[in-house]
């Protein structure tokens, strides 16, 4: 399980873009979203680069931290 921490989530909204838009990367699934935290927890199935995470959750509005 990874995880990576999301800044600006606030609704189940946000939860479903930000899920729909992991989604659409490929090898990404068990995405969980704890919006307390900020919190994104996630398995990938194939090779993907944190950096496309990154970029995928930025282009929706949201901020990734390092």
């Amino acid at each position: 399980m990874e995880t990576i921490k999301v800044n600006g989530m606030s609704c189940k909204h946000c939860v479903a873009s930000v899920t729909k838009a992991l989604e659409e990367l490929g090898h990404i699934e068990n995405i969980a979203i704890d919006l307390t935290t900020g919190l994104i927890q996630y398995e990938t199935s194939g090779d993907i680069a944190l950096s496309n995470i990154k970029n995928a959750i930025s282009t929706i509005g949201f901020t990734p931290e390092d």
